[in-house]
């Protein structure tokens, strides 16, 4: 069944000038809206070279139209695509064209929510491409396609078929108690239970991993006037992105720079020294400097070698550092080792010597950084995920967790639901379960015409 009656139109390509431009049209009068645009007979998947018209006969433009025929189309629906000259004047008349023949305006993801609702991909699949459009590297992008091509998908409906064979043997023999059998001393079903628990690691072992690539980190470079936080974050960036001088205070607010860290998007930020200032511009800076800290998924808090030989690095601004939270990991940088020529300190845990002016020590920061976002190679193809993705196999892990406690304990009944449950959590993944505020909130945050 398709989703609407109504027929919905939009500019499929971006905003400003182009060599050529898109007005798609999806919907049961979308092949009428065609003929009367390019008073022509459309055939299906042929190319038209044709011009197109308003409402009063007068050519706006001549272009190619393709006419994709239910269900044969992207949406599940008719589709028409209008391929003008890009410029955004002329794609806007005949987009108004268009709705004046009947259309109305598509929302944010409507193309593809449509394609969703009409069985033409799952729910897994449409996120992909908008993380396909977001990608921000090579290897995020290789992601977001394989999940495109249904391999995150067929990993969920593997899952979610091991679990319904063993759900089939755990609640047939519920249903049939006088065989007289005791089927929770079956090894059966805990070798099954065991195995749909290996499989599932993996695969959240693989989205976790996928999730990095799509979502990147944030990391905050911290700590006292003049202790290097400006050069580190050059070092990093591998560019000269923020001005160093040995005047304390000369970074006054926060500054950002992208780098990627093995195909990881990794949003650096440093932030100006943590002090005390009657300097009103100084205060600012440090208050943005707080507020950064707060948000970060990691923190660098670098500190001059010279200024911990006799006290804790978390001592030299107490005022500031006790108010890092304490979810938020962080390593201890000691930067200046080279002016420091008793040096004798190796990296420990998350405590690390460098350099960051003469480069000493960065490789082996950007091997730990990975290391703490929670990076791993693995052999598994990864595919792009969602923290939604993440939270819903987590849930059906603590789902199996607690199954199998009520295997041990023989306790059927219970042990058939929490199976229930992890299905249903991994089945909404793929959209088998789904609210539709869910959906509202996925499909809006796309871009308009896709």
């Amino acid at each position: 069944m398709l989703y609407h009656q109504d027929t919905i139109a939009a500019i499929a390509t971006a905003s400003g000038r182009g060599g050529v431009g898109i007005v798609r049209i999806s919907g049961k009068g979308a092949y009428t809206i065609g003929q009367k645009i390019t008073h022509s007979k459309l055939k299906p998947r042929f190319a038209h070279f044709l011009p197109f018209f308003d409402q009063k006969n007068e050519i706006l433009d001549q272009g190619i139209a393709l006419y994709f025929k239910a269900p044969h189309s992207y949406t599940g629906e008719d589709i028409i695509e209008l391929q003008a000259h890009g410029g955004p004047v002329i794609l806007n008349m005949i987009l108004q064209s268009v709705i004046d023949h009947g259309a109305r305006m598509a929302n944010p993801g409507e193309f593809t929510q449509r394609a969703y609702l009409n069985d033409k991909i799952d729910l897994a699949q449409a996120e992909s491409i908008a993380d396909l459009i977001d990608a921000s590297s090579q290897q995020a992008a290789k992601c977001a396609t394989r999940s495109l091509q249904g391999q995150f998908s067929n990993k969920i409906d593997q899952l979610v078929a091991q679990l319904i064979q063993l759900r089939v043997h755990v609640e047939a023999a519920i249903d049939f108690p006088e065989e007289e059998i005791d089927f929770l001393a079956d090894n059966a079903i805990k070798t099954k239970l065991q195995s749909v628990t290996e499989s599932l690691n993996l695969t959240l072992q693989a989205s976790q991993q996928g999730a990095l690539l799509r979502e990147g980190v944030e990391i905050v470079i911290a700590g006292k006037p003049n202790a290097g936080k400006s050069s580190l974050l050059n070092a990093l960036a591998g560019k000269e992105s923020a001005i160093v001088t040995d005047i304390e205070g000369t970074t006054r607010d926060t500054l950002r720079e992208y780098i990627q860290l093995n195909g990881i998007p990794v949003h650096i930020i440093d932030t100006a020294g943590l002090r005390e200032s009657k300097d009103i511009i100084e205060t600012e800076g440090v208050k943005r400097a707080l507020q950064a800290i707060q948000k970060a998924d990691h923190i660098l808090l670098v500190a001059d070698i010279k200024d911990t030989k006799d006290q804790d690095i978390m001592q030299l601004a107490p005022k500031f550092f006790k108010d890092i939270p304490p979810h938020i990991p962080i390593t201890y940088i000691y930067n200046k080792i080279d002016l420091d020529p008793q040096n004798t300190h190796q990296n420990h845990d998350n405590h690390l010597y460098i350099s960051a002016k003469k480069d000493i020590g960065i490789n082996q920061l950007r091997n730990h950084l990975l290391k703490a976002i929670g990076y791993q190679q693995t052999s598994e193809s990864l595919f792009t995920a969602r923290k939604r993705h993440i939270n819903a196999l987590k849930t059906a892990q603590a789902h199996l967790d607690t199954a199998h406690q009520h295997l041990e304990n023989k306790t059927g009944e219970l042990l058939a639901e929490e199976l229930n449950l992890a299905q249903k959590s991994l089945s909404s993944i793929t959209g088998a379960f789904s609210a539709d505020d869910l959906l509202g909130e996925i499909f809006s945050s796309f871009c308009i015409g896709k």
